[in-house]
């Protein structure tokens, strides 16, 4: 077959004269997501797109619809899924208030770069423009633009058009810097019948950096004395991180991964330097400061990477900074690089492993430093009488290598980000699912989406207890559907844990609406149909984890955390002091 040719099983059968017979354009658009290589769709059902549903009944044998119990859940999951596969994750809501329920899932995409497709059911055509009943302008409300919701919006009002509408979704949610895109279905427009074929699976167009440029980038390293390299960013494959590996390699690089993106690099690798983001061990930031050169390949170099635009101070950086960005928009928008080069990610890195390196660079001793400090950020203090980096150890200890580890926005997440030495995705595929929107609720809808996805792999979600119950309904989701080698262990310290952070820091002593009210997790969990335990002990972990992954069903663990132990580096007692002090000084 030829490349990118649909295949032939997938579309409906043609009668001689070579069309496809009329369908339902509702049938259409789920014949057409076959021909693009999806086979799960993330959803809340809705009464606007009642013949889309009805098509993935008449083609559940090649596509199935995962029902999800709330829309910002749904959007998660197929965020999650667009980060796992690198094709666009598809949702479907209705309109209105599912429309917006799913707006987190669309900004997460947004800011992540992930590819993503979100479906919203629409009014009927003879009803627009009067308020009916759930009625809104999408165009308005995701409208496309660099802080917006959207890549692309479209809405669909001719159903013969659906096909080229669906392709050029898929296209524009892969393509230069990955995002996610809105097609809006007015529902008379899905019952109507069409008889056009579907169009050829999407493949991104794909660039390379200039020779020139090339040659510019190498002469950079080659004047250097205490280079660094930043990598993360989405659009990477297992050939690109294999190829950014062998570049580190023949140059001795440190490299460290952007904030949420340290699967794009093998922490184990003498090489890597730890991860760029929130926590961020101080001796890499003083590291990166000191850095004649930085070369980031992949990320946007946002807020939380740049430890708020200081660490490279914007828009111009004490350091030479190189960026390699796949989005021609986003070079020179924030910083005013000395060398930018636009390229994918899986052609970037090809090009950077070509740079012919010396024999000797005369930064090996700073390299092997910078390894150094990371593997002794992984040493901390005990802390009794449970102690998280412990558990994040023994996690990984007990874990298949190919295990999926999510989380969503708190500070439990630093144990997670100091502690866990994530495998280069060229061993086993994507391995971290964060949000770098610092969204709430994320990473149990993530776990739950690559359960459903990956039956094969383990997926360990870290929750914070005011982020589990965002999206704690999934669990329902999880169980009726199956999903098996899934452990959620929820964090439970009764607090906001980073607000009452930030408020003993600004405003010592003085706490107001961060204290949490907790049901007993374990026996929500029981009630979902999962299996649960509580655990208020690091000796206790061990086997309780171990035996929630023998049980080859949603576990979850309830930790039981001191409210005082508030980050992987300092307590509340210490953030208030030391805010106190600083008052009193």
């Amino acid at each position: 077959m030829t490349a990118g040719a649909p295949d032939p099983s997938l579309t409906p059968s043609a009668p001689s004269g070579g069309a496809p017979a009329p369908r339902l354009a509702g049938h259409l658009l789920v014949e057409a997501l076959i021909a693009q290589g999806v086979d799960t769709v993330f959803g809340v059902p809705g009464e606007s797109f009642l013949a889309v549903l009805d098509g993935f009944h008449e083609h559940r044998d090649r596509i199935r619809f995962i029902g999800c119990r709330q829309e910002g859940g749904a959007a998660f999951m197929a965020e999650a899924q667009g980060k796992l596969t690198g094709r666009p994750g598809v949702c479907f809501v209705t309109r209105g208030p599912g429309a917006t329920n799913a707006s987190i899932g669309l900004h997460t995409a947004f800011q992540d770069s992930t590819p993503l497709v979100l479906f919203i059911g629409q009014v009927a055509s003879d009803q627009r423009d009067r308020e009916a009943f759930q009625e809104l302008d999408y165009r308005q409300v995701f409208g496309p633009g660099t802080l917006g919701f959207a890549k692309w919006v479209g809405e669909v009002h001719d159903a013969d058009r659906l096909p080229e509408y669906i392709s050029r979704a898929f296209h524009t949610a892969m393509q230069g810097r990955p995002g996610p895109v809105v097609l809006v279905l007015p529902e008379d427009m899905l019952t109507r019948m069409t008889p056009v074929p579907v169009l050829p699976r999407a493949v991104a167009a794909t660039s390379w950096p200039a020779p020139g440029v090339l040659r510019d980038l190498r002469a950079m390293l080659m004047a250097a004395e205490r280079p660094f390299v930043i990598a993360g960013g989405s659009g990477w494959d297992a050939a690109a991180c294999d190829a950014l590996q062998r570049f580190a390699e023949n140059w001795d690089l440190p490299v460290g991964c952007a904030f949420r993106f340290q699967d794009t690099f093998d922490n184990r690798h003498r090489n890597y330097a730890g991860d760029v983001g929130i926590g961020i061990n101080p001796r890499l930031a003083r590291r990166i400061a000191e850095a004649d050169l930085v070369i980031a390949v992949g990320p946007r170099l946002g807020e939380m990477t740049t430890g708020g635009y200081a660490l490279l101070k914007a828009p111009r950086p004490a350091q030479r900074l190189v960026h390699l960005h796949a989005g021609p928009e986003e070079l020179g928008r924030v910083y005013a690089a000395d060398l930018l080069l636009c390229a994918s990610m899986q052609n970037a890195a090809k090009a950077l492993e070509t740079l012919a390196a010396p024999v000797a660079v005369p930064w090996s001793a700073w390299t092997a430093a910078a390894h150094a400090d990371y593997e002794a950020n992984h040493v901390a203090e005990p802390v009794e009488p449970l102690d998280m980096a412990e558990v994040i150890k023994t996690v990984q200890r007990l874990s298949p290598a190919d295990t999926v580890y999510t989380n969503g926005a708190g500070n439990y997440a630093g144990w997670l980000h100091r502690f866990c030495r994530y495998h280069g995705l060229q061993h086993h595929g994507r391995t971290q699912l964060a949000p770098t929107s610092g969204a709430m609720g994320y990473g149990l809808a993530a776990a739950v989406g690559a359960a459903l996805l990956y039956p094969e792999r383990t997926v360990v979600n870290i929750a914070g207890d005011g982020d589990f119950l965002m999206t704690g309904q999934e669990m329902a989701t999880a169980t009726g559907y199956g999903a098996g080698r899934l452990v959620s262990i929820v964090v439970d310290n009764g607090t906001y844990g980073t607000i009452r952070m930030h408020q003993e820091r600004e405003y010592p002593g003085r706490v107001s609406g961060s204290v949490l009210f907790n049901p007993d997790f374990a026996a929500l969990a029981r009630a979902y149909g999962w299996r649960a335990e509580s655990v208020s002990t690091t000796a206790a972990f061990a086997p309780a984890f171990e035996a929630a992954l023998a049980s080859g069903r949603p576990s979850l663990l309830h930790l039981r955390l001191d409210a005082d132990v508030s980050t992987s580096r300092s307590t509340l007692t210490a953030i208030r002091d030391a805010a106190l002090a600083r008052r009193a000084g």
